[in-house]
This record gives C-alpha cells, sequence and structure tokens, in this order.
C-alpha cells in the first residue's frame, strides 16, 4: 500500500457549502463564507483585522506593499523558509539579509538578528517554523528599539502558541496559508493578519486592486475608485466555503495531528538517545499545532538513503527548503548575514514524515520502516 506524504483530508461539509455559495448567486470575493472565515481568524487569533487572500504568497506581498517596502531597503529573515517569504519583498526592490536560524526550533536565531540591522533595514520577517514559535518576545524588544516592523510569516503556524499568545498576533502584520499540506485547507489559499490599526484601511484597499470599494459597500463613500497601488488579492467564495468546512473542525484537526506527532515523537525517542537522529525541539513556552514531523539525520548521504529506502517500500517522505542563501535568485538579491553554519545543516539533514489525517491506520508502517531502516 503507498503511503503518500501528504493526503487532502476533508470533513463532509465543504462540497455542500460550496453549493450553498452557489445557491446564494455569489462566487467572487467577499461573500458570506469569507466573510464567515474572517471573522473566525479575528476571533481565535485576535488580531485587528482577517482579509483572506488567494494564497501565503499573496498575503506576504500585501504585507510588503503596506511596509512600503522601497529599492534598497532591508528585511531580515532566516535563509531556511519557502520562496515566497523573500519574493514578497524582492518584488517590491528589497533586499532579504539572511540571518542563521536556532539548531533546535530551526527557527531564525534572535540572538543574531541586532548585528545584521543596518541602516536600511525597514522589516523583521520571522517564520515559525514547523508551527513552533520564534522567540517572539526578543524580536519584538529589537524591533522597538530599531523602529523596525515585524511580519510574521506564521504560514505554518495556525492554531499554535507563544506564551499564551496564538501566531498570527503579535507582529504588526502576519500571513497564514492554507495550501493543501496545511492543517487548515482550501487546496490554495491564505491569510493577512493585521494587529496595527494603522494598517488596516489601505489593506482593504490594496486587496481590493487599490481601489476603496470595501468602504463603498460599507456606505463610508458613494462611489468607489481607484486610490492606491494593489492588486487582485481575493479568493473566491468556492475557496472560503470549503475553508469554513475546515475551520468548523479545527479544534478536532488539531487533536487528531497532535496525536500523530505525539506517535512519531515517542517512538524516535530510542533512535535520538543512540545518536541516530535529532527529532523536533519545542520550547516549554510554545504550544504547538503538529503543523509536520520531521527528523534530521546526522549527515546528507544518511538523509538520502533514508528517504530512497522507504520509497522502496511505498513510504514517501521529503526534505523540506533548499536555503534561500545558495540559491542562484537568492545569491543575487540577497545576502547572508555571517555564519549560516545550522541553516546548511538543516537544508542537508532534514526529512519530513507522511503527516495527514487517515494516516492513524498507517503510521505503524511507517515508524517500524524507520526503525528498521535506521
Amino acid at each position: 500500500m503507498n503511503i503518500p506524504f501528504n493526503k487532502p483530508y476533508m470533513t463532509g461539509k465543504e462540497l455542500w457549502y460550496i453549493s450553498q455559495a452557489h445557491a446564494s448567486g455569489h462566487l467572487a470575493g467577499d461573500g458570506q463564507f469569507t466573510k464567515k472565515c474572517s471573522a473566525w481568524l479575528e476571533q481565535r487569533i485576535g488580531c485587528q483585522k482577517a482579509l483572506l487572500t488567494h494564497s501565503c504568497t499573496a498575503a506576504l506581498e500585501m504585507a510588503a506593499i503596506l511596509a512600503d517596502i522601497q529599492p534598497g531597503d532591508e528585511v531580515i529573515m532566516p535563509s531556511y523558509t519557502f520562496v515566497s517569504t523573500a519574493n514578497a519583498f524582492v518584488l517590491r526592490g528589497g533586499v532579504p539579509v539572511f540571518v542563521d536560524i536556532r539548531p533546535d526550533t530551526l527557527n531564525i536565531d534572535e540572538t543574531k538578528i541586532e548585528a545584521a540591522i543596518t541602516s536600511r533595514t525597514k522589516a523583521i520577517a520571522p517564520v515559525h517554523y514547523a508551527g513552533v514559535a520564534c522567540e517572539m518576545d526578543t524580536i519584538m524588544g529589537i524591533a522597538r528599539r530599531h523602529n523596525l516592523l515585524v511580519i510574521e510569516d506564521a504560514a505554518q503556524g495556525i492554531m499554535s502558541t507563544y506564551k499564551g499568545r496564538p501566531l498570527g498576533s503579535i507582529g504588526h502584520m502576519a500571513a497564514l496559508s492554507f495550501h493543501e499540506t496545511k492543517n487548515i485547507i482550501s487546496g490554495e489559499g491564505g491569510a493577512l493578519l493585521i494587529n496595527d490599526p494603522r494598517f488596516v484601511e489601505r489593506a482593504e484597499m490594496i486587496r481590493e486592486k487599490g481601489t476603496n470599494r470595501s468602504q463603498f459597500f460599507r456606505g463610508q463613500v458613494d462611489k468607489y475608485t481607484w486610490v492606491d497601488v494593489g492588486s487582485s488579492y481575493l479568493p473566491g467564495e468556492v475557496i472560503a466555503a470549503f475553508l469554513w468546512a475546515q475551520m468548523e473542525e479545527a479544534d478536532a484537526i488539531n487533536q487528531r495531528r497532535l496525536g500523530l506527532w505525539s506517535n512519531y515523537h515517542q517512538w524516535f525517542a530510542s533512535l535520538e538517545k543512540a545518536g541516530k537522529v535529532q527529532r523536533p525541539s519545542v520550547p516549554r513556552e510554545c504550544v504547538h499545532n503538529a503543523h509536520m514531523y520531521y527528523l534530521l539525520l546526522p549527515n546528507l548521504e544518511q538523509r538520502t538513503d533514508l528517504i530512497a529506502r522507504l520509497r522502496t517500500k511505498d513510504i514517501n517522505t521529503v526534505f523540506h527548503y533548499i536555503p534561500l542563501h545558495s540559491s542562484p535568485r537568492g545569491k543575487s538579491v540577497g545576502r547572508a548575514e555571517a555564519d549560516m553554519t545550522n541553516t546548511d545543516n538543516a537544508g542537508d539533514r532534514l526529512v519530513r514524515l507522511p503527516m495527514w489525517l487517515g494516516l492513524e491506520e498507517q503510521q505503524a508502517a511507517v515508524i517500524q520502516q524507520i526503525l528498521a531502516t535506521l
């Protein structure tokens, strides 16, 4: 039996809600399901405003516009992240400044951020890897001292917390993902979360192609027109209807994923004790969402061998990012700040294991095969 790395989960109500969206006669953006999803995010995360987008990439691009990134402005971020984290700012002429990650959480090393700040620095973009929070108190303190914006890349972080605060509620802005590999999904999809009220009104305009259409529908202006830069960042109602079905079951989804994660973690303790792998680390002040389960192998050769051996048993595991600072585009538009040893190590050593609802029946086969291989 083939065990995929990911399998999109359906709660059972998605198609019904999509049919309701169609029956309402409104399939474009900002219909009833978009409003439900946005309200859920505002209530659960506690942000000032949640704006659904067609992807997390779109949310990050909106954040870059709101941050007024100009050519030459620098944004500090980890290199061990998806390309969208950097691309959003590069599209505005920004310069990604890559800082090494911590060896335990694989999040940006907060102790190395301050040394990367220059007169051109405008923002910090921490990435909550695997749904485990960055050291946000330290990062926010640095931002305050240097008058910088903090844009949380919380693509993997929905329903995770840092010292009791939901991820996405701490920085000035944040971006979420509902891609099919995430905990709560809509196929493609995302959201921009605004915590600083200064940005709310402009964010609505940017999302609506630079028009004040949202104000028009609220009766605040008698006609709407082009007032700012922007693009079409809205998802359609089909996407939002699918997402609403997921949000209704978010707590149950979270609990099942945590069960799968804990099962992996328990079984692989012996491998870590024997020095064969490094398991994920979750600091005491963090509550994670079981977004992924990974193992760090001793070196690239052993990781490559494990992935290949598991594939012969129809178990699909994958590595993760090629560090951005070592990518062709990353070298030409960004720069690495000092040593990137931990980032390079993660790029070579990390393997992600299957993690999806329904895996419960097959997880034992994955675990036993890894134990037998290592």
